[in-house]
């Protein structure tokens, strides 16, 4: 009897290890793995489109990762996709001119804001704009204008 109660404890604690296992793999597939917050600035980029961009998507720029995007909203004047992101204070030397685009990195087609240094002697300050911005590419959109171009160069 005493050699089953063993056993089943070891059971037990083999099979809660797992599930912790389980819980910080979804974390870190998730990009929710980052519970402590970091000293950010925030500046703002608008996007005809966005894409499939969400909150917490990573903010890179040269291949590495130097933030995240913090808010996505809908502007209902310009019809423009305004897109927050946080960016890591150790990162302040972006300058002004600085370009963002949305990429789609992986196979399953996860979307992330790529930031381009520009030139300029002034660098982005907290609450600053980014003024040059490339939308995400559609991959349905293009395949149709392919597709139309195709059937009009036949006709």
């Amino acid at each position: 009897m005493q050699h089953t109660n063993t056993q089943d404890t070891f059971v037990g604690l083999f099979v809660a290890a797992g599930i912790v296992g389980l819980f910080f793999l979804a974390l870190q597939v998730s990009n929710l793995s980052s519970f402590t917050a970091h000293d950010t600035y925030t500046v703002t980029a608008r996007f005809e489109n966005s894409g499939g961009l969400k909150v917490k998507s990573p903010v890179s720029s040269a291949g590495v990762k130097i933030g995240q995007v913090s808010a996505i909203s809908f502007d209902p004047k310009t019809y423009e996709s305004v897109v927050k992101l946080s960016i890591d204070k150790q990162y302040n030397t972006l300058p002004d001119d600085t370009t963002a685009s949305v990429f789609t990195a992986g196979l399953l087609g996860e979307q992330y804001v790529n930031l381009d240094a520009g030139g300029s002697e002034e660098y982005l300050k907290d609450g600053g704009k980014i003024d040059v911005t490339n939308s995400a590419i559609i991959l349905e959109k293009a395949l149709g204008q392919f597709l139309f171009k195709s059937a009009e160069e036949k006709k």
